[in-house]
């Protein structure tokens, strides 16, 4: 099976997610984060913020909950077995909170193969913005696909 390039550049459905506030206190807790201002409304306040700040790659649980999560996978006929998360990146623009809904916006940036095709490659480009609009974050995902 060779996937089909010509989805490079497609886009995906977008979708909103609500940031809450005992998702966030669980999250840092789970990644042992002990810094409390991901835990405690008033240490956030003390230290400038609105209301608890999203711990660092918590914006990958956001995005795991779009509608339809196996979107990806069903556009491109990934049979699942075969297929590894191979990478996860993060480029921060804006702090988001408690509170926020954030949007997320997916599409596929590029497709490749390696190793004379026996792994292929989908590269998922997500751009994150807040209600108000701002930037918020770009995540990139890569999805491999085994073969042989």
């Amino acid at each position: 099976m060779t996937l089909d390039t010509r989805y490079i550049g497609h886009r995906l459905e977008p979708y909103t997610a609500d940031v809450e506030k005992g998702r966030l206190k669980f999250f840092a807790k789970a990644i042992g984060q002990a810094d409390p201002v991901y835990t405690d409304e008033a240490a956030a306040r003390a230290a400038g913020h609105p209301a608890l700040p999203v711990p660092p790659t918590f914006l990958f649980c956001l995005e795991m909950e779009s509608p339809n999560p196996g979107a990806l996978r069903e556009l491109l006929k990934l049979p699942l077995p075969k297929v590894l998360h191979g990478e996860q990146r993060f480029t921060y623009h804006a702090m988001a909170y408690a509170g926020d809904t954030l949007r997320f916006e997916q599409r596929i940036a590029d497709i490749y193969a390696k190793k004379g095709g026996l792994l292929e490659f989908v590269v998922r480009e997500t751009r994150v913005t807040n209600q108000h609009g701002a930037h918020v974050a770009d995540l990139q995902g890569i999805t491999v696909v085994r073969h042989g």
